[in-house]
């Protein structure tokens, strides 16, 4: 017959040596405690009789439980007579192994359980998450943490509940409560590299948003931003600074307005002859690399400043034998990032120029890390654009803009057309062939066909060779630019493709041994150089001169969609060409509404603005946005037959039929049989951008 429980009285119970339990954790026992005394001891304690002490017993099993309710006691919250359900041990003797059962075989819940025990006692017992708190010893914003989780998309709080992902990875998702999108990151990451990476998976999800203590959200104030509609979501997992601020688009807009007016301040104040913003903490590359720098005078440093770069030292200097602290990882980071970024400003201090410099001057004012508006050390002679801005006022849009490269010519474009300068032309020209080029490397049977055209047609004439815009030795044509380094998502395609190739040939010394290596490769290799040998003669040539109309048919063979590949930047184009030119780029996508709401702006504004309308990142209506992101400039169009200026059409060049030329010979058929299907080319290409 089994031995039921006995109540006895607290004060005649004690913890037993035969207690296994030798160490405990402080929050754990507070959780318990507040559990007890919300509704008392619940589950039995084991204890064996005390020799000649009749009534007392040592508690082998349940002594966190007999502690708590000891201090419950001393607190006042229970009685001193308190009593409490004791299962007694026939034989003392399996003291020890009754303790290490009880604690040995106990099963942690899991952390999904628990998210969804919280979610019903607050539907069905309707207990508030600080009531929920106060009995289980927990803190509120815990609590809150747990609720949270419960309402992850489904796909995660399962993997959750089936150990798929840790706990950490579900708090990261639930950083954001948008459980559409954190279903959508979790697809998307799914087996990548990156899908166990905190940083990566709050990275994405905080696309468009903005923590609470970024430069940004400072500058603009949190009053200023809830005050003009911004919405914001905080973080449960982590402190107050780390809250979400959702509505980026609004944020940037704010800031961009303090700080515009910062900058009146400052040119009124510094009598700069010009300042411009940047609504970041830094300047990029692009924004300054064609400037000229004003050199003045370095101040020297205050004592006090000297102090502090010493204080500073000392400090980094401390980061290499850490001591223990009670800051996280990320919070010793960005300490860390502050002291070097406090050196930094330090060091590069503003230079002391003479009020004649100053009015010369063109200054950055962007955003400091503490939020306030500063300007860059860094100040530039005010570019010779900026004379031009009036001129473009007056209407005259025929005129190519200052700051267009004023040493090129204008490049020669077909009548009625806008000018741009020599070296736009040129510049686009290359991005157009490097299109080309990846295309047609990625497309051995394409290549083949092309290379056998370039060859038989060179043999059958014996003038015309600019109209193909190619040199069939496979060198690399020759560019007229100096100092052009492509970006361009087919630029880095190419380097791709060109890394990708069998290379196990080339290092041989002797061309025989090279040879035979070359052909022991297997026909896809062969193939691939082939292919790339191919494209990379194709020439840079700009539109309207002899060959530009068959490089634009063959754009159109492939059926490139160049939006997909390049979109106008104001360094690769807004800022190469006239503010008329812009203005007529914003009437041609959204009409002279849109067109009129950015005339007033200045020159470098209105180009920062252009590259966020035709990238997409400009609010603006539905129907203007798809028309922004599918519009080009005319020089980075491939022109089908048909829309060719008449003028510009070489004899012969609009009759080569409706696909490649085909040609015979075993090579060929070799070349052929090695070659993917005819789309294949084109979904290596696809599949890589």
């Amino acid at each position: 017959m089994n031995q039921l429980p006995i109540l006895v009285a607290a004060a005649n119970l004690s913890k037993s040596p035969s207690n296994v339990r030798k160490s405990s954790d402080a929050v754990a026992d507070a959780q318990l405690e507040a559990n007890i005394a919300a509704k008392g001891i619940r589950q039995n304690l084991i204890g064996v009789p005390v020799a000649r002490k009749k009534g007392h017993y040592r508690i082998a099993a349940g002594g966190r439980r007999l502690d708590a309710v000891h201090r419950l006691i001393e607190k006042g919250v229970f009685g001193p007579d308190y009593q409490v359900p004791v299962l007694v041990l026939r034989d003392a003797k399996d003291a020890i192994a009754t303790s290490l059962e009880e604690n040995f075989f106990k099963l942690s819940m899991n952390p999904a359980d628990t998210c969804r025990a919280f979610q019903d006692i607050v539907e069905t017992e309707g207990k508030t998450p600080a009531e929920i708190a106060k009995r289980f010893g927990l803190t509120e914003r815990f609590v809150l943490g747990r609720l949270r989780l419960a309402d992850l998309a489904p796909c995660i709080f399962d993997a959750l509940r089936d150990g798929e992902i840790s706990l950490e990875i579900a708090i990261a998702y639930a950083s954001s409560p948008d459980a559409v999108r954190q279903a959508q990151i979790f697809e998307t990451l799914g087996q990548s590299y990156y899908r166990n990476n905190l940083n990566e998976i709050r990275r994405q999800l905080a696309q468009g948003s903005n923590s609470g203590n970024d430069p940004k959200a400072l500058l603009v104030g949190r009053e200023a931003y809830v005050a003009a509609g911004g919405r914001i979501d905080s973080d449960l997992f982590t402190d107050d600074a780390s809250e979400m601020w959702i509505d980026g688009d609004l944020l940037d807009q704010l800031a961009t307005d303090r700080l515009a007016q910062a900058a009146q301040a400052i040119r009124e104040r510094e009598g700069f002859g010009d300042v411009r913003i940047v609504p970041t903490t830094h300047i990029a590359y692009s924004a300054t690399w064609d400037l000229k720098p004003i050199e003045g005078e370095q101040p020297p440093l205050t004592p006090e400043q000297e102090q502090r770069l010493a204080d500073i030292e000392v400090e980094l200097e401390a980061f290499e034998n850490p001591a223990e602290t009670d800051e996280t990882e990320e919070e010793v980071e960005a300490r860390y990032d502050r002291l070097n970024a406090e050196c930094e400003a330090i060091r590069q201090r503003a230079p002391i120029l003479t009020e004649e410099q100053k009015a010369s001057a063109l200054a950055y004012v962007v955003i400091g890390s503490d939020g306030q508006p500063r300007v860059h050390e860094q100040l530039y002679h005010v570019p010779t654009e900026q004379a031009d801005d009036a001129q473009d006022s007056t209407g005259d849009d025929d005129e190519v803009d200052a700051d267009a490269d004023a040493d090129c010519a204008p490049a020669q474009v077909a009548p009625g057309q806008p000018k741009i300068s020599q070296r736009l032309a040129e510049e686009l020209a290359e991005m157009k062939a490097e299109l080309l080029r990846v295309h047609i490397a990625s497309d051995p049977r394409f290549a083949l066909d092309l290379a056998s055209f370039f060859m038989a047609d060179a043999a059958t004439r014996t003038y015309g060779s600019a109209e193909r815009a190619t040199d069939l030795r496979a060198n690399a044509p020759a560019s007229p630019l100096h100092g052009y380094e492509s970006d361009t998502p087919a630029a880095g395609q190419w380097l791709k493709l060109e890394k990708d190739l069998d290379r196990c040939w080339i290092n041989h010394a002797d061309v025989r041994t090279r040879y035979d290596a070359f052909c022991a490769l297997s026909q896809e290799a062969r193939a691939a150089w082939f292919s790339s040998a191919i494209a990379r003669t194709v020439q840079a040539v700009p539109a309207g001169r002899t060959g530009s109309v068959f490089l634009d048919h063959l754009g159109v063979k492939f059926g490139i969609d160049v939006t997909a590949w390049w979109r106008p930047t104001a360094r690769n184009y807004f800022d190469r060409v006239s503010k008329a030119m812009i203005l007529q780029a914003f009437e041609t996508v959204g009409g002279l509404e849109l067109s009129s709401r950015y005339a007033a702006s200045k020159k470098h504004d209105l180009a920062l603005s252009a590259e966020r309308l035709f990238s997409g990142d400009l609010i603006v209506e539905a129907e203007v946005k798809e028309r922004a992101l599918q519009w080009l400039p005319d020089a980075m169009r491939f022109v089908p037959v048909g829309e060719a200026e008449a003028s510009l059409t070489g004899d012969g060049d609009a009759d080569c039929g409706s696909g490649p030329v085909s040609v015979d010979g075993d090579a060929a058929a070799e070349a052929l049989a090695a070659a993917p299907d005819e789309d294949a080319g084109e979904d290596r290409v696809a599949q890589a951008a």
